[in-house]
């Protein structure tokens, strides 16, 4: 297993303080404060653990309130709110020196046999016969902000495809839609929670960002503040998260310095394994002003 595989398997592996009491430590990645993605899979991580016969996650739904600070570990508190018959719900609120910074809500269900039906997935180019992502240029990149130079240097735990590449560093106005093939870069066991929590942290990759394509910003460009607001997501089916996955991303709207944007994953066989939503916020600041 490579390295940054195992720091992200490591990062959602909690310890446990308490029965409902959960501690994770945060990870620098490059980007300001704490990903959104990685409080999103420890939640779930916390949520999962508590459950006392095993049932599937089927939605959750998160609030971002506070910034997360990357230098300090968060503690997770789940409320056990629910077990019924064959639904389990579970509360986590995440805490960073004494404030909430996330709260969230999972369901969890018993596998049950019932009605199926789904949208078909786009027809894109598979993964193999797209390049990855070039490097950029060292001279380009020294131009940047020191952070935002190690999120795009860093060889993270993904690998990611993009059907339609956009240069975000000088990025073109174009429409709200965007496909990347993504996939956990080493083999991982087969545990459905683990994959679950692991698509959780993937699932805040790019989809705000989509938002943005009309208007020709980047979240790289010094004057533009962008910050997850919400976030939801629902698993449909089983996956695994070390084999290609479609993300399909689009962006109904945006309006009053928030943008929506949505997304569907889908298997390399075309069946839709999960859906998320996202608002966040996306700031453009006056000339010559930093975010």
């Amino acid at each position: 297993m490579s390295a940054p595989v195992s720091e992200l398997i490591e990062l959602l592996s909690l310890e446990r303080l308490e029965d409902d009491l959960f501690r994770g430590q945060s990870r620098d990645i490059g980007t300001k404060y704490v990903f959104g993605g990685q409080v999103l899979g420890q939640a779930l991580s916390a949520a999962q653990a508590t459950l006392s016969q095993p049932r599937d996650a089927h939605s959750l739904h998160a609030y971002f309130l506070r910034a997360g600070n990357i230098e300090a570990p968060i503690v997770y508190n789940v409320d056990r709110t629910r077990d019924g018959g064959s639904f389990s719900v579970r509360r986590v609120t995440a805490i960073q020196h004494g404030k909430v910074i996330f709260f969230c809500a999972a369901s969890f269900q018993d596998r049950e046999d019932g009605s199926e039906h789904q949208l078909s997935m786009p027809e894109v180019p598979k993964p193999e016969d797209l390049e990855p992502s070039p490097a950029i240029p060292p001279e380009k990149l020294a131009l940047l902000p020191i952070k935002v130079q190690r999120w795009l240097d860093r060889t993270g735990p993904f690998e990611f495809r993009h059907v339609y590449p956009r240069d975000e560093l000088n990025p073109p106005k174009r429409p709200p839609f965007q496909q990347v093939w993504f996939r956990l870069s080493a083999p991982v066991g087969d545990a459905p929670e683990l994959h679950r929590a692991l698509l959780a942290y993937a699932s805040d990759f790019h989809l705000l960002g989509t938002a943005t394509f009309p208007h020709g910003i980047s979240y790289y460009q010094p004057n533009v503040l962008m910050a997850s607001l919400d976030h939801a997501l629902w698993f449909h089916r089983p996956f695994r998260a070390d084999d290609w996955l479609l993300y399909s991303i689009d962006s109904p709207s945006a309006q009053s310095s928030r943008g929506l944007a949505r997304g569907q994953v889908f298997d390399r066989g075309g069946r839709l394994v999960a859906s998320s939503a996202q608002e966040g916020l996306i700031r453009v600041l006056p000339d010559g002003t930093k975010a």
